[in-house]
């Protein structure tokens, strides 16, 4: 399985970097997913690469992307790093790794 479930400002939500997401999110970095996952690793993203991890995510596990959008706008940005980091990882993580069916459940 390649989906985390989370908590993420107000509830629980699924993320799932698909291969749709993945496409849309190195055309946003201008990165290749290894590259960019590498990168995360190394404590080298960008803010954007963090934000935009978590909101296609929400859009890769079935949410619909104003909603994404709005949750990211009021839960990603302008919040520690400390919150959005980990979670960011792992989204990433899940894709790159995969995920128990117990994790995702």
């Amino acid at each position: 399985m390649i989906t985390h479930k989370a908590f993420f400002g107000d509830a629980e939500y699924r993320f799932a970097l698909t291969d749709a997401m993945i496409a849309e999110l190195e055309r946003l970095t201008d990165t290749g997913v290894g590259a960019l996952y590498m990168r995360t690793v190394a404590m080298q993203f960008s803010l954007a690469d963090v934000v935009e991890i978590i909101r296609l995510g929400l859009i890769g596990g079935d949410m619909a992307p104003a909603k994404a959008m709005q949750l990211v706008e009021t839960y990603a940005r302008n919040r520690p790093m400390s919150e959005t980091f980990p979670l960011a990882l792992d989204i990433l993580d899940a894709r790159w790794s995969g995920v128990t069916d117990e994790a995702a459940a």
